[in-house]
């Protein structure tokens, strides 16, 4: 019973303590705007090389673009026909951290390929294997050439008409919600303080230097101030805020440096796609690449890459973006998609780096690659990169934070093999469908508690919902269901049946208002297609 063993002990996270010591007077060696994947890293590595450390999120973590993504661990196959080498090599590095940091939510995935010309297979087989070449000892398996019905085996769904063969390459994939809970509860775990629900709301100069933020609890409406050495923000595609804030504090005009671009992904049952291999087309009609991956039980189909002017906390899809998907899938899958078959549509917006020099709107050609910089007055931003690579992206701000004298170096690497809470092979699969396996080490708190089986659908329990409210900071209905479990991103009308019940336990767990009809209103939104 491996999977009962409690590796670590559960942290609580009552709210009341977590305002308390914020209220504490303290200047702390850095503060952080943003709890998303990259916020949350710099939370731990500063934490982890023993720096004092609060981070600050205006709604919950990994809200915004951190809970959106693809679900994929990747070396970035399609930058390494860009010419990007270091970026790929990076990135395989980092996956390899990944995939042994948190082995109960990040674990390899072989991808298929299909290949409907003769070209194709060997065409791509080339460059895949250069892909393994630069992974060397950190490949997860070898990239193989398949026949027909190797494929087919592979990928029982796939459009047979036409099929000529395909080839199968590895990367990752991972629960990218429940990653960043894991980080922040390393992060409180190494003496990080974190608050949710709580907004930056400016910032605090004295003779040009910033030393200080004001903040509010979103619950309360209590304002702050906190002091600290070093501000980092790390508030993804909304940096810019920060940074106009900033600017204007010292006189100095800001450029934007994020142009935010809208993946939309589309959720449909895995009958469509019965395997625990992912679907790869690397050039749809468009030039796009199509996804088809096998992840908690469902099949997700994506995505788009779409230029997006406002920077909306839940961005719609546009019925194109979605006509598109289904269309592409229907094209490469023998049982076609269509729009009564989607159980949850929903979109993220990817902070990609605009040059200086650059006012277009093709967001395929901006970079993918993190970015650090530092004002005069000494914030320091970063933006931009990716999930695989949130454990180094972190280690450069710190680097950035040294080079400008904000605080004194500490040796780095502290984050290399720092496994996270929960960390444990549970021997379940990712693309299996959720269940207490996600918990990792943590599966025996979780089944110490009241209702542990009491299961309100979807492989929640009730005991999940409480374990949610006392020790993975969660504060509100949408809290549980999108993001400590994913129903909502998996099964939105499963997710709307279980809010009412869900929000009576958080009530019962001391949570006085955990907006049922704000998550009611978002359910229908995640079912709805676009006009």
């Amino acid at each position: 019973m491996g999977l009962m063993t409690v590796e670590f002990p559960a942290l609580p996270t009552q709210r009341a303590d977590l305002i308390e010591r914020l209220k504490a007077p303290h200047t702390y060696d850095i503060a952080i705007i943003g709890g998303g994947a990259t916020g949350l890293g710099v939370a731990l590595d500063a934490a982890a090389r023993g720096f004092s450390v609060v981070l600050v999120e205006s709604h919950d973590f990994a809200k915004g673009t951190s809970s959106r993504a693809t679900k994929l661990v990747h070396g970035g196959v399609r930058y390494l026909a860009q010419g990007n080498i270091s970026l790929v090599r990076e990135a395989l590095h980092e996956r390899t951290r990944l995939l042994a940091n948190a082995p109960h939510l990040a674990q390899p995935l072989p991808f298929v390929m299909p290949s409907y010309k003769f070209w194709e297979a060997p065409f791509y087989g080339v460059g895949l294997k250069m892909y393994d070449a630069l992974a060397g000892k950190a490949g997860l398996g070898a990239t193989q050439f398949l026949t027909r019905a190797e494929t087919l085996r592979d990928l029982p769904t796939a459009q047979q008409a036409g099929l000529k063969g395909g080839v199968k390459y590895w990367d990752g994939q991972f629960d990218d919600a429940r990653l960043a809970l894991a980080l922040a509860r390393s992060a409180a775990r190494a003496g990080a303080l974190l608050v949710n629900y709580c907004a930056a709301t400016g910032l605090v100069h004295e003779a040009g230097k910033l030393v200080g933020l004001c903040v509010a609890d979103q619950e309360s409406g209590q304002t702050l101030t906190l002091r600290a050495k070093c501000i980092v923000n790390a508030a993804g595609v909304w940096v810019d805020e920060l940074r106009v804030l900033d600017g204007q504090a010292i006189g100095r005009e800001t450029r934007p440096m994020v142009a935010p671009s809208q993946g939309v992904h589309i959720v449909v049952d895995r009958s469509f796609l019965p395997t625990d291999h992912a679907l790869l087309v690397p050039k749809t009609a468009d030039g796009r690449v199509l996804f088809a991956v096998p992840w908690l039980g469902k099949t997700i189909l994506g995505t788009t890459d779409t230029p997006r002017n406002d920077l909306a906390r839940e961005p719609l899809a546009f019925r194109e973006e979605v006509d598109f998907i289904l269309g592409e899938a229907g094209r490469y899958l023998s049982k076609a998609p269509g729009p009564a078959d989607i159980k949850s549509i929903w979109v993220g917006l990817r902070p990609l780096v605009k040059p200086p020099e650059d006012d277009g709107d093709r967001t395929q050609a901006l970079s993918r690659e993190h970015t650090v910089l530092v004002s005069k007055s000494g914030l320091v931003t970063v933006t931009g990169g990716k999930w695989t690579t949130y454990r180094a992206m972190a280690e450069d701000v710190l680097d950035h934070c040294f080079a400008r004298d904000l605080l004194a170096k500490r040796p780095g690497g502290v984050t290399d093999d720092l496994r996270l809470v929960g960390a444990q092979s549970s021997g379940h699969r990712i693309s299996d469908s959720p269940g207490l396996h996600l918990y990792g080490s943590d599966a025996g708190s979780v089944q110490a508690l009241a209702g542990a089986d009491r299961v309100l659908g979807g492989g929640l329990t009730e005991a999940m919902v409480r374990f949610a409210a006392r020790h993975e900071y969660a504060r509100t209905v949408e809290d549980v269901l999108a993001r400590r479990s994913r129903l909502l991103f998996l099964d939105a009308a499963l997710a709307k049946s279980l809010a009412a019940e869900v929000a009576g336990l958080l009530e019962q767990e001391g949570q006085a208002h955990p907006r049922l009809q704000e998550f009611l209103v978002l359910a229908d939104q995640y079912l709805t297609l676009p006009a």
